[in-house]
């Protein structure tokens, strides 16, 4: 299940040029043509899901493990990284911008410039009835086969 006008599935077919960091039979991690910082990986399931809700459970779960394993590499191996972010950005509104599920393992190091800003000073902390109130709405709306 690929889509032929997508730029992932073409580089999981091998049509399309990248600088491979790992594959097994359910994901591709290359390098991102525009990286945060250098090793900054993208880890693709095979199978085309544009986003989460099409992504079926075992490409998610191989997508994390390509991802955990990738992290490993950057911070034990040659790049030294002193952290490591993953990011996945689910729909335009959060940021994607390739329709095809992918986890960012972006190498971070004390100074790079990077992070995720908070804009205008950030939210308020709500209250605990508040949080409650709304954990109480998201269990509700969880599907009867999400994982417990």
């Amino acid at each position: 299940m690929n889509d032929a006008n997508c730029i992932f599935c073409r580089i999981v077919r091998g049509q399309a040029e990248a600088s491979l960091v790992y594959e097994d039979d359910v994901v591709v991690a290359f390098l991102d043509s525009h990286p945060v910082t250098e090793g900054h990986t993208l880890v693709v399931p095979r199978r085309h899901a544009p986003d989460l809700a099409a992504l079926d459970q075992d490409s998610g779960a191989g997508l994390m493990a390509a991802a955990r394993l990738v992290a490993l590499a950057l911070r034990t191996g040659p790049q030294a990284a002193q952290g490591v972010n993953l990011h996945l950005a689910d729909g335009a509104a959060a940021g994607q911008t390739v329709g095809h599920t992918h986890v960012h393992v972006i190498p971070r190091y004390a100074g790079d410039g990077f992070g995720f800003r908070i804009p205008f000073g950030g939210r308020p902390t709500p209250d605990r009835r508040s949080l409650d109130d709304t954990a109480a709405r998201l269990k509700q709306a969880l599907p009867a086969s999400s994982p417990s």
